[in-house]
């Protein structure tokens, strides 16, 4: 396989493109684009330039309107809502953010509902951006059906992640953000486009049995973290990602990947909370020593570490990128 270095300003400026060829409105093109840099940044290809030629392919299809605008809504004073209107998640909860940050800081706690939604990418991407703020941020978001109840076999709610960034005093302390399934469904998607095998745990293929073949795991079942647990953690955030926000529910949304079904319209939730109205003036002081006694202890690692590790060193050397997804890419780029 071979490959070419980009620069994040290189990658920007290729889905940035892309988007537009593909007939998205320049402003849904740059925040997608944003949030593409921001997942080869930290590290997390699955979730960067791999996803574009999907994102087009849908706005092409019409499984995302790529022109959409946000509609607005303030029910109370510390509630906002967000009709994406089959559009990118991405500008809606920008556009959400805009009231939810304010609110929280007035109210000391707001929430942010979004629905006839798509894909948001890295959840911990948006609550980052809460962390930086100085808010506590706390995020949800559904997916499409891939997980079966333990027990069960067939499919009701989807890898469903749940995201918590904390502020500190040089950025977030900690960022938590991770699926109910034992690992993300878009890693076993790029394995499948690459040719590559998963480990056995991740995933169960139409039959109930376990599978190495990213093909066969896509026609089955994610496997839920934890058992259980994880089944239990996806539940969560099905009934803040869609039912609290009126969002379709997995089991009927149609999927991220393919141009089948139309839009998938599911949903996203997110509460933003001002510390200083609860702790106290506690809250700096304890996760600080709580931090500090994780790192104490030598091989532990602090959740968000390694994306942050990775920043500064691909913001300075780039990332390798295959050809053939450069190829990919630029077939949308008019």
């Amino acid at each position: 396989m071979t490959t070419t270095r980009l620069t994040l300003a290189d990658i920007e400026s290729l889905a940035s493109r892309a988007l537009l060829g593909a007939g998205a409105r320049e402003s849904a093109a740059d925040a997608m684009a944003r949030a593409c840099v921001a997942a080869e940044r930290d590290g997390i290809r699955s979730h960067g330039l791999h996803y574009i030629p999907i994102y087009c392919e849908h706005v092409e299809c019409g499984k995302v309107d790529g022109r959409a605008h946000p509609v607005l809504d303030r029910p109370r004073p510390g509630s906002i809502r967000i009709d994406a209107a089959t559009g990118f998640a991405h500008p809606a909860i920008e556009a959400g953010f805009a009231e939810l940050i304010p609110a929280a800081r007035e109210n000391g706690v707001a929430g942010l509902a979004v629905f006839n939604s798509y894909n948001c990418g890295v959840l911990g991407y948006h609550t980052e951006r809460l962390a930086a703020e100085g808010l506590v941020g706390l995020g949800f978001t559904n997916a499409p059906a891939s997980i079966a109840p333990v027990g069960g076999s067939k499919p009701v709610i989807g890898t469903n992640p749940f995201s918590l960034a904390v502020p500190g005093e040089d950025g977030p302390s900690l960022l938590i953000d991770q699926s109910a399934s034992t690992v993300a469904k878009s890693e076993i998607m790029m394995r499948a486009r690459e040719g590559e095998v998963i480990p056995e745990g991740w995933a169960l293929d139409a039959a109930g049995k376990s599978t190495t073949d990213p093909e066969a795991a896509l026609k089955g079942s994610m496997t839920p973290s934890g058992g259980a647990k994880g089944f239990g953690a996806g539940l969560m955030v099905e009934i803040f990602a869609a039912a609290l926000s009126g969002a379709t529910l997995g089991k009927d949304a149609s999927p991220f990947s393919g141009t089948a079904g139309g839009p998938p319209k599911t949903g996203q939730f997110f509460f933003a909370v001002d510390p200083g109205a609860f702790s106290g003036g506690a809250f700096s002081g304890s996760v600080a020593e709580l931090v500090a006694a994780i790192e104490a202890q030598e091989g532990a690692r602090i959740p968000g570490s390694r994306r942050f590790g990775n920043r500064a060193r691909i913001e300075a050397e780039g990332t390798e990128v295959p050809d053939a997804l450069i190829a990919r890419i630029d077939a949308y780029i008019r």
